[in-house]
């Protein structure tokens, strides 16, 4: 692993051996500002920072043959263990959940010591977005977590649906007044329960709403040194916004041609 940006005085010697896990975590550390509920750090407000987390290969491909597994790496899934080890919450689309048989996250070793300075929970919590809450609340993410899971929905959700999810032990967060959830008001809504690290990693369609609602502060992107060709989705989609808008590129690691990099609104 080398850094290539920014270039500090370590930049050779860091490039000659393996990142351990406590300087993945200082490198992707979160603004010191979205480490509490007052201020505002980011985009998100009330002390928030989002960012997401996803790979894309050359051609900007986002999975194969419908995962993101053949075009991720190892230290890719470090980094992406790191990510979720440093985050107060993890912010998740219910047909991800639905698609991918979402677990609660686990406590790690190797973060117990930075979360317990850092007055986090022993694991990040898994925050579900759904307007319409058809979850299976039967499922261990909402029926075995060490921290309870939370489901972020509208404030018209169906009534016997959020009941489900309280009777399964699941937080209902509302972030929007009527029947669907409003992208910019889910970082708000977490922060006031004291979760202002947040991460999203999928997918494509609620990053693609974070981003319409310009409600994204940062994009941590692995570039994969590969070619796909095909109709395979992009890390975000739906719809377009009205002028690109520019995000300042922050910092860039390199091992075995992938690039970590991470991008944050100007």
């Amino acid at each position: 692993m080398r850094r290539l940006f920014p270039v500090t005085d370590q930049t050779d010697e860091t490039s000659v051996r393996e990142w351990g896990l406590g300087e993945l975590a200082d490198a992707y550390a979160y603004p010191s500002s979205s480490s509490g509920s007052s201020g505002s750090s980011g985009s998100s407000g009330g002390g928030a920072w989002l960012r997401a987390n996803m790979v894309s290969t050359l051609d900007g491909a986002a999975q194969h043959d419908g995962r993101s597994q053949p075009i991720s790496s190892a230290t890719d899934m470090r980094i992406f263990g790191t990510l979720r080890g440093i985050a107060d919450a993890v912010v998740v689309g219910a047909e991800t959940v639905r698609k991918e048989g979402y677990r609660p996250a686990r406590a790690r070793e190797a973060f117990a010591e930075r979360r317990a300075a850092a007055g986090q929970a022993v694991a990040p919590a898994i925050a579900v977005v759904s307007a319409s809450l058809d979850l299976d609340f039967t499922l261990p993410l909402f029926t075995s977590p060490l921290v309870p899971t939370l489901v972020v929905t509208g404030a018209a959700a169906p009534a016997d649906r959020i009941a489900a999810a309280e009777k399964a032990g699941a937080v209902v967060v509302t972030a929007g007044d009527g029947a669907v959830v409003e992208p910019e008001r889910v970082a708000p809504a977490l922060a006031e329960r004291g979760l202002t690290r947040l991460l999203t990693e999928g997918g494509p369609r609620l990053l693609g709403q974070f981003v319409a609602a310009d409600a994204l502060d940062e994009l941590c992107l692995t570039v994969s040194p590969m070619l796909t060709a095909g109709d395979a989705q992009r890390i975000s989609w739906g719809s377009a916004v009205a002028a690109p808008e520019r995000f300042a590129l922050a910092s860039v690691l390199e091992e075995a041609g992938f690039l970590y990099t991470r991008y944050r609104r100007i």
